[in-house]
């Protein structure tokens, strides 16, 4: 009974209830005018549905009416966008015109169901007269019609929200997003999802190789036991923590900053950089710079930093102080990463592949290709990464 009765305590069933209303105001404005000619309003709907702008007020107006309140449901189903197609156009005048129908129902029944009730009320105790546009007649007295009277209310109570529910599924449909709205949607989403992908890349590389340098050098200190090494390792982990500071400061710029030019954040210019932290930290980094690498397009460089960096932060992490090999290659439109060191028992860290799958992904979304795993004994990352 409880759920029966729900409807009534939810303010999304008046509101419906008015938005059916609506088209009848200006309906009855129409027969103080001429009432021989009821249809023409709904004829005026077919050039006013052709507005790009209807499309937007009528959206906007289902949405208040139709779903108070709501983020979701059928608010979230419902544009508010001007038509742009005549596709939209069509489906604004049919939308216009099923509103005026359903309104056209809703009205008389707003009014005769109650009032229905209330002649069963009259007739329980005298004559009641039934008079409209169709019939006309006398009830005569008596106590049964107090049975009946439940009917009507009940037909209304149904009618209400069952009209309801109607408009609004129609509107979901007819006011729904077109194909072309969908589309822009879907891509706005993938942009999004992108970002947020690059942005935990971004971190992950960044935070991860300060870190990891940090837990190196400060773990060769305390066995070392040599002040000079130890100083020369705090060195170390103050210019690696500074460092990870600015590309967290880049990071979070791009959140706060939509507008925020990627070319903020390092490139392969600067991977010197790189290079002596991994020999701070014990690493024995031999590297091999060949062709011009300050002619690498910015986005292209941008990746092949982080994904030096990665590989870098991998060695330290698994392998710990050994020898390693970087070499990086521009020639023939491709820029070539590799980095090798000798297979060792890995050293426990933190990292369960994410790098790997960073580093693959990196390369995939610049349309080049990745290969990570042991290679005559070495472990290898090679990437090739296309200029263009």
């Amino acid at each position: 009974m409880a759920r029966f009765l729900r409807p009534l305590v939810r303010g999304t069933t008046y509101t419906r209830w008015l938005h059916l209303w609506v088209p009848m105001l200006f309906e009855s404005v129409w027969l103080f005018i001429d009432m021989s000619k009821p249809w023409v309003p709904a004829v005026l709907l077919v050039p006013l549905g052709l507005i790009p702008a209807v499309r937007r007020g009528e959206g906007v107006q289902a949405r208040v009416m139709l779903a108070p309140g709501e983020g979701g449901g059928p608010a979230a189903e419902i544009s508010v966008a001007p038509s742009v197609s005549w596709r939209d156009r069509l489906r604004t005048v049919l939308w216009l015109e099923v509103r005026m129908v359903l309104g056209w129902v809703a009205g008389p029944l707003t009014v005769w169901l109650p009032a229905a009730a209330v002649i069963l009320v009259q007739a329980v105790f005298g004559p009641a007269s039934v008079d409209t546009p169709l019939v006309t007649f006398t009830l005569q007295p008596h106590w049964a019609y107090a049975l009946l009277v439940p009917l009507p209310l009940l037909a209304f109570y149904g009618a209400v929200v069952g009209l309801g529910e109607l408009i609004t599924a129609i509107a979901r449909r007819l006011l729904g997003p077109s194909p072309a709205e969908r589309l822009a949607a879907l891509e706005e989403r993938t942009e999004q999802l992108l970002e947020r992908s690059r942005i935990a890349r971004e971190l992950h590389d960044s935070i991860g190789h300060a870190l990891t340098v940090a837990v190196v050098q400060a773990g060769a200190a305390r066995a070392a036991g040599d002040p000079a090494f130890t100083a020369r390792a705090l060195v170390a982990i103050e210019d690696t923590g500074r460092a990870a500071l600015e590309d967290l400061d880049r990071v979070l710029g791009i959140l706060r900053e939509a507008e925020r030019p990627a070319s903020s954040r390092p490139t392969l210019t600067e991977a010197d950089r790189l290079l002596e932290s991994a020999r701070t930290s014990g690493a024995k980094v031999d590297a091999e710079v060949t062709g011009p690498v300050e002619s690498v397009p910015g986005p292209v460089s941008r990746e092949g930093y982080r994904i030096l960096q990665e590989s870098l932060t991998n060695v330290l992490r698994h392998a710990g102080s050994v020898p390693v090999r970087v070499r990086i290659e521009v020639a023939d439109g491709t820029l070539g990463l590799e980095v090798r060191n000798p297979l060792t028992a890995e050293i426990p860290g933190p990292g369960r592949g994410s790098g790997l799958r960073g580093i693959r992904e990196r390369a995939a979304l610049l349309g080049g290709r990745a290969r990570t795993g042991p290679d005559q004994g070495d472990w290898q990352v090679h990437v090739e990464l296309p200029l263009r």
